[in-house]
């Protein structure tokens, strides 16, 4: 993991930049809205959903603003077209999207950090990349094939 603050050019051809995805963000603000529900039965109500509130306006400001980009060698985290962090292939351990059918959050797992970042991107195309970049025996297991069920 190295800390890279120097511009770099747009993404080549052999990387793929994650479409945002604002669910995330957009979820937390609502639970903040329907936290206020509770004012009635509980003066904590109002300090909760400013704080839950605040989150998710912050979740939504890093939506729009970072990217993932992943090159060949590295996952990039960029702001614009500033490369903030790096994250190279082969330090990593393993990978896992918790929730998988509704994804939440992405954990990842170098040699000596652990990361947990909130699907702000296409879980999708993350899980794509990731079989694609990574060898198979990181990460989740595969989802199970539809055909070799044994419907006896």
């Amino acid at each position: 993991m190295t800390t890279d603050p120097s511009p770099t050019p747009a993404p080549s051809a052999d990387e793929v930049v994650l479409r945002p995805r604002f669910w995330v963000p957009l979820g937390v603000l609502l639970l903040a809205a329907a936290s206020l529900a509770l004012r009635p039965l509980w003066g904590g109500a109002l300090w909760l959903a400013l704080a839950t509130g605040l989150m998710g306006l912050f979740l939504l400001l890093q939506t729009a603003l970072l990217r993932l980009r992943f090159a060949p060698e590295a996952l990039l985290v960029s702001r614009r077209d500033t490369v903030i962090r790096r994250f190279p292939y082969d330090a990593w351990i393993g990978w896992r999207v918790w929730w998988p059918a509704l994804p939440v959050l992405f954990y990842f797992r170098e040699e000596k950090s652990v990361h947990l970042l909130p699907m702000l991107f296409d879980a999708t195309a993350l899980r794509e990349q990731l079989v694609q970049r990574l060898p198979p025996t990181f990460g989740e297991p595969p989802p199970p094939d539809p055909a070799s069920r044994d419907l006896a």
